[in-house]
């Protein structure tokens, strides 16, 4: 029932700071900017490849406040997907025990996990004009302790066929996972992760917020360019030994100070099939 990763949606102090940040690095453009009434918020939402990025800027009380007062910083609030029959998914995620709702013609499930509310925003698809330098996302990352529980949460509230799930495992940042892919052959999926190495980054991001969502990834045609517009320090880089500096890294790490509090990926073409269960798929530079 769901296509792909559409959107980011990001709860932030200064909407027009974190934009701007996007803009700057990614060429990301602003498609549209007006109320978020049921939040308590303004939306200002940019277009980053054919994927969306909706910057919620708390506007009184209501949930964006909330989840500001509760976090004490920017972060990625909800993760969005798109289906061709938002209604169904309404459906099987409120069979499922999820709460739902309608939000200005989406869908809104929030799912209970460890305690803590992470939610989805459910739209109808669409065909968007792409715009800087990312070409879609593909994943959104939840942090969880519970591994099997977090994800067979996701894969219930979904009805996402768990035969094409696949999993992942991270020496380098500490952490094993589960890719709930949405479709066979496709990269769009959630990723539910679990630190493994309390003393790394992860590790400590986990122990200090708890179960919550920790990042998206992207695919992008030139990771070079995106690399080489990061400030210094704002970026780690997995350029394989022998690889020269002038051509592309495999992926990046952008830190979250640098995007506005969010931390994001960027692979380049094809190199997400190397931990998606089809190494075959990558494309050798």
């Amino acid at each position: 029932m769901l296509t792909e990763v559409d959107r980011l949606l990001v709860a932030t102090p200064d909407a027009a700071a974190a934009a701007a940040a996007w803009s700057a690095v990614l060429g990301a453009e602003e498609v549209m900017a007006g109320p978020a009434s049921g939040l308590g918020a303004s939306r200002r939402v940019l277009r980053a490849g054919r994927s969306d990025i909706e910057f919620l800027q708390p506007d009184g009380t209501g949930p964006i406040a909330d989840a500001l007062a509760r976090r004490g910083r920017a972060h990625v609030w909800a993760a969005g997907a798109a289906s061709p029959d938002p209604g169904a998914v309404a459906q099987t995620a409120r069979a499922a025990g999820a709460r739902v709702q309608d939000e200005e013609g989406r869908v809104q499930v929030e799912l209970e996990i460890e305690g803590a509310p992470i939610r989805f925003v459910i739209s109808p698809e669409a065909e968007r004009t792409p715009a800087g330098r990312l070409d879609f996302l593909y994943e959104a990352t939840v942090l969880a302790a519970d591994q099997a529980g977090a994800v067979g949460k996701i894969r219930d509230a979904f009805g996402l066929d768990e035969s094409v799930f696949t999993t992942i495992t991270s020496e380098m940042f500490g952490y094993t996972g589960v890719l709930t892919l949405f479709q066979a052959g496709r990269l769009h999926r959630f990723e539910v992760i679990t630190p493994i190495d309390r003393d790394k980054t992860m590790g400590r991001y986990h122990a200090r917020e708890g179960a919550c969502f920790y990042m998206g990834f992207a695919e992008a045609s030139d990771v070079l360019d995106i690399e080489h517009r990061i400030p210094a320090g704002g970026v780690t880089v997995d350029r394989p030994e022998g690889r020269r500096p002038d051509q592309s890294p495999d992926q990046v790490w952008i830190h979250p100070p640098t995007l506005g509090g969010v931390m994001l990926g960027v692979s380049r073409p094809s190199m997400a099939w190397m931990w998606s269960g089809h190494p075959e798929r990558v494309t050798p530079l």
